[in-house]
């Protein structure tokens, strides 16, 4: 890192008192979890990998490398694992200020091919991503040998107590396959393990402090990154924020024995984004659930109780059948509210569904209806064991799987299925092999950093990571600024030049939005998707 961006990284923060924001704050449950007695593991003196980089095959745009670290830091001359890294250079090397690495979250997703981020930090940065240890093309996680085995009901869940039993045992069923066929590296993905790989490949491309932007779950390696290795924190941005004691532990004793994704209340954040959502369509004549006099949120409850009953078929763009179930309708609808310019899908979708369902309609021919995706939450890319073995080995779970149920009947009391969808995705940790990796990282989450973290939400409904949760992480960490978005969706970095410009001063230069800063949109919800940007 440049001694002038070290210069004014250090004039900003004696320039301003450094706390998380003027929003209203609400009561955290408890306090923090105790610092260790002894101090955490770090990187024990595994040495630091060469990386021979070489031109991607498949993007040349981008050059490769492999990196060797070890399985784990306990032992670090020990058994050694590989990790897949790219780099996108600085278009103008000549005046480059230093390395960004990033990760696009999961987990469980590859992260290797970084984006530019903006324009201008693609300019003056090298931007460095990795696939995790365990995860696509670095050292892999495997449980599955055959042809039909796997979680087979994973990312949905049950409204029946049969189809309760069937997802239960089936989940047991993979996690036992696991346990025989995965090998060692079962037990070492947690995220802090994943940070302990970062700050060998921040010195293997010479930089003194880490420079990092993380999103949703890599907001959550930004943060132990943070705690883990105070003071090599450069500017360090987190994006859609996981609260990290509600992921680890929770913030009373009894919370261990919740599931994380209970505790993380994404169930609250979709339901959210969801009212955003159809308040926008309620005053957007090109929003085509939009019906005039009648409450939005009614007749989409309304929906839910027909589905529930009697499942639609549709007809896809590409021409196969797809049945809406109750299940699939609110997974879908939670898909499209991970950005705004999903909407007018959304709109059509419902509407379409709305249609459908109503007593007496048509069934024949079914009609072409553009599904929205599955949701890319938690591993949304990945092979399933992978993005679950890394939240098993960092979370505290309940031990009995056949508790998942009350938990999703109480988060779908305020975010209806999405409650169900969420707190089913951990599941699989009720048994997970070993309990959680042994050199996992629960805190303490406030140790004095080099420089402060920017802390980025949205603050009209965040589908998978809650505005509250960036609230309290903001405040949680020793140093850090909190940045708004009056928006909702999953990830600000893109949707708002506010946005972007304060990202491309953070890197640069150091500086920090001013306190309480709130930052516009660039679109309403039912604006034309821009076209995508030639770089």
């Amino acid at each position: 890192m440049s001694s002038r961006i070290a210069l004014a990284r250090g004039t900003a923060a004696l320039a301003v008192v450094l706390v998380a924001g003027s929003l209203a704050p609400t009561a955290i449950a408890g306090p923090p979890v105790a610092a260790p007695a002894t101090p955490p593991l770090r990187t024990n003196g595994a040495a630091v990998p060469a990386l021979d980089w070489t031109p991607c095959e498949a993007a040349p745009d981008y050059e490769c490398a492999t990196a060797e670290v070890p399985l784990s830091y306990r032992d670090p001359a020990g058994q050694q694992i590989r990790l897949a890294v790219d780099k996108l250079p600085a278009a103008d090397q000549e005046h480059k200020l230093g390395t960004i690495f990033f990760n696009p979250g999961g987990p469980g997703n590859s992260g290797k091919r970084a984006p530019e981020l903006t324009p201008q930090l693609h300019q003056r940065f090298d931007i460095v991503g990795f696939d995790p240890r365990g995860i696509g093309e670095s050292t892999g996680l495997s449980c599955f040998s055959e042809p039909g085995d796997g979680f087979h009901h994973w990312g949905t869940f049950p409204v029946s107590p049969e189809q309760e039993r069937v997802q239960v045992e089936d989940t047991m069923r993979g996690v036992e396959q696991c346990e025989r066929n995965a090998g060692p590296l079962l037990q070492h993905t947690s995220t802090a393990n994943v940070a302990r790989d970062l700050d060998l490949l921040r010195e293997a491309v010479g930089e003194d402090q880490l420079d990092y932007y993380g999103l949703s779950y890599g907001s959550h390696l930004g943060t132990v990154y943070a705690n883990l290795f105070p003071e090599r924190v450069g500017s360090v941005a987190i994006d859609a924020v996981i609260d990290p004691i509600a992921w680890t532990t929770g913030y009373r004793p009894d919370e261990a024995f919740d599931p994380f994704s209970f505790r993380l209340g994404s169930y609250g954040g979709s339901q959210q984004a969801l009212r955003t959502f159809l308040d926008a369509c309620a005053a957007d004549e090109r929003c085509a659930f939009r019906e005039p006099g009648t409450d939005l949120f009614g007749k989409y409850n309304a929906l839910l109780d027909r589905l529930l009953v009697h499942p639609v078929t549709v007809t896809q763009p590409d021409g196969t059948p797809m049945e809406i179930t109750y299940q699939t309708a609110a997974i879908r609808t939670l898909a499209d509210l991970y950005g705004t310019t999903a909407s007018s899908r959304l709109g059509e979708f419902l509407q379409r569904l709305h249609e459908l369902s109503l007593p007496g309609a048509a069934t024949e021919p079914a009609p072409v209806v553009s599904v929205p995706p599955e949701p890319q939450g938690w591993a949304g890319e990945a092979k399933q064991e992978q993005g679950l073995s890394v939240m098993c080995n960092d979370t505290s779970n309940p031990g009995n799987p056949w508790a998942w149920s009350d938990y999703a009947r109480r988060a779908d009391e305020v975010g209806r299925g999405f409650g169900s969808y969420w707190t089913y995705w951990s599941l699989g940790c009720a048994n997970w092999p070993g309990g959680s990796d042994p050199d996992r990282y629960t805190g303490p989450w406030d140790r004095e950093t080099a420089a402060p973290l920017l802390v980025i939400a949205n603050r009209q409904g965040d589908p998978a990571t809650p505005y509250e949760g960036a609230r309290r992480t903001s405040e949680l960490l020793s140093r850090a600024r909190l940045l708004t978005l009056d928006s909702f969706g999953h990830g600000a970095r893109g949707e708002s030049a506010c946005i972007d410009r304060a990202l491309n001063a953070y890197f640069t230069e150091g500086a920090l939005p001013a306190e309480g800063t709130i930052c516009e949109p660039d679109r309403a919800p039912f604006d034309p998707a821009p076209a995508p940007a030639r770089r």
